[in-house]
């Protein structure tokens, strides 16, 4: 089954938008017959795949086509239950690369409603009534302000150890502790109870921030929301972009898109991504990019990008190298990145560059190998560069290639490259790439808007090898064919640790070291074995641990 990340909210069978004014309402009644796959119900509000990328779907699209919306009230639509979080029989029946894969994409989106609170101003208020449990209450975590009815049996909880022998896998152990600043003590003994808390301890312990009781729950969420509305800085009255679907094409051999194209070779287990820079200028104001709509460049490739390495990540899970190649004029790529700079205080040039932001971190999440190929005529300028900077390495091509006659590869930075994308632990790649080494950074800073051929990109630390035409396909092939023969698992683990250097985040302990953890408990007897937790929760028969502690 390939898995399709494109939805709208016409076709949401879990979620409704609903936009008044400066406040828009997500509420969440899911199908219970409408699960991804075949095998389980999602009783009790619980979640999976599908779920998930209606609300990612929903949260860009509030950010793009309803700039106006300040404040998003997310809450059930269910009685006596707000969320009761990932599917068990899901999550039980599910292949262990789904799983995880599940729990990344699940982090990312919750992420990306951090994101627009932080960066787009649109605020996020969760009003829990019902039980909020394991996923559910991670999805209120994500969220600015939570919002408690106090009638007596409404609870948040984190349930999985001593229910599911897992954990709570996105993010919930991180944001209770980093986010909230629950202490360590009562962060113990609320993520081993059961049954949850309620009510003033749920306040006195920084698990929520306020109660209402339920006869002025819809009063204190209106007058919490207004109150939000005084921190954001949405602009008050603009028209939104509206994001049409995706030009894309699938076929045996790949996807192809307006921007993009994803070439598989099965046989080798490589996949080749090449990204087609502007054909065009920028327009000359901000307004006019608005005119253009979804078509404007930087927001199509951005999404089309995206897509891409969604689709590689879940339905070409046996690929073990990606290709990455950029065709182009540098020269039009980096009038775009001026322009993007130019005009960052502009609500849609802003949005644009933080979609870029979040579809880069995608790509340095995803576990594959990563090469950037720099050839003859490519376009690995600005935001393109970031690509190579993404890779694991990057190979350039050095001098011009024998019956070629495109120009001799080059890389251009620009002024994207030095803030607007920082990855997940803070820095820029560049920073990252290197780290305790001010000096390095500074000559390539220094050396922005300067095309760099081969053997001044390797000096400067932008690249890792340079080759002539003599040796370029014969290096490139071994390379990936050394890599395709490594452990898959190894290969991971080894990538993670080296693509997140420097600073600790909230959001690497997320995506290393939380959901590490995750990753090793899924494949535990304790968790998914014939007699573990998860294959036993719901048929009134106790789980069989093994004992030892490793």
């Amino acid at each position: 089954m390939t898995i399709d990340f494109e939805t709208h909210p016409d076709r949401y069978r879990h979620w409704r938008l609903a936009t008044d004014g400066d406040t828009a309402t997500l509420t969440l009644n899911v199908d219970e017959g409408g699960g991804l796959f075949e095998g389980y119900e999602l009783k009790l509000n619980s979640y999976d795949l599908g779920v998930d990328i209606e609300l990612a779907d929903a949260i860009q699209r509030l950010q793009f086509e309803h700039p106006e919306v300040k404040v998003v009230v997310l809450r059930s639509g269910k009685e006596r239950v707000f969320c009761a979080g990932a599917n068990i029989r899901m999550l039980a029946g599910a292949s262990h690369g789904h799983k995880v894969n599940f729990c990344k994409f699940t982090n990312e989106t919750r992420n990306a409603i951090e994101d627009a609170s932080r960066h787009s101003g649109q605020r996020y208020l969760a009003a829990v009534t019902g039980a909020c449990a394991g996923g559910g209450y991670e999805l209120a975590l994500a969220t600015d302000h939570i919002l408690l009815v106090d009638d007596g049996t409404t609870t948040v909880s984190l349930p999985e150890v001593p229910l599911l022998a897992v954990l709570p896998g996105t993010g919930g152990l991180t944001r209770i502790v980093d986010k909230r600043f629950v202490r360590r003590d009562l962060a113990d003994l609320f993520s081993t109870t059961e049954e949850g808390v309620r009510g003033q301890r749920a306040v006195d312990w920084k698990l929520v921030d306020e109660i209402a009781p339920a006869s002025r729950m819809d009063e204190a969420i209106t007058a919490r929301a207004s109150a939000m509305t005084e921190t954001s800085g949405r602009p008050d009255t603009t028209t939104g972009v509206r994001l049409g679907p995706l030009d894309r094409t699938f076929s045996d051999s790949g996807v192809l898109y307006s921007t993009v194209a994803v070439h598989i070779d099965r046989e080798a287990r490589i996949a080749t991504v090449t990204v087609t820079g502007p054909e065009m200028g920028p327009p000359e104001t901000a307004d006019d990019l608005a005119t253009q709509g979804d078509q404007a460049w930087p927001l199509r490739a951005a999404r089309e990008l995206d897509d891409a390495f969604l689709h590689l990540r879940f339905n070409e899970r046996d690929i073990a190298v990606v290709q990455l190649r950029a065709e182009g004029e540098a020269a039009t790529m980096l009038a775009h990145d001026a322009f993007l700079d130019t005009h960052g205080d502009h609500w849609l040039v802003n949005e644009i560059r933080l979609l870029w932001k979040r579809v880069l971190t995608r790509i340095d999440l995803t576990a594959r190998s990563m090469v950037a190929l720099i050839e003859p005529g490519s376009c690995f300028a600005g935001t393109l560069a970031e690509l190579a900077f993404a890779a694991d390495r990057s190979y350039m091509a050095l001098g011009s290639f024998d019956e070629d006659n495109r120009p001799e590869a080059e890389l251009t930075l620009s002024a994207m490259n030095f803030g607007p994308y920082p990855m997940s632990n803070g820095l820029t790649r560049l920073q990252t790439r290197f780290l305790g080494d001010d000096a390095a950074f500074e000559t390539a800073a220094a050396a922005r808007e300067t095309p760099q051929m081969a053997e001044a990109a390797l000096a400067l630390g932008l690249v890792t090898i340079i080759l002539d035409d003599i040796d370029w396909d014969d290096e490139i092939r071994i390379f990936v064919e050394e890599r395709a023969s490594f452990s898959a698992d190894a290969l991971t683990a080894m990538e993670a640790n080296l693509r997140f250097a420097g600073p600790e985040t909230m959001e690497t302990k997320i995506f290393g070291r939380l959901t590490a953890w995750q990753n090793w408990v899924f494949q535990r007897s304790n968790a998914v074995g014939e007699d573990g937790a998860l294959r036993r929760y719901g048929t009134g028969r106790q789980p069989d641990f093994q004992t030892e502690r490793i």
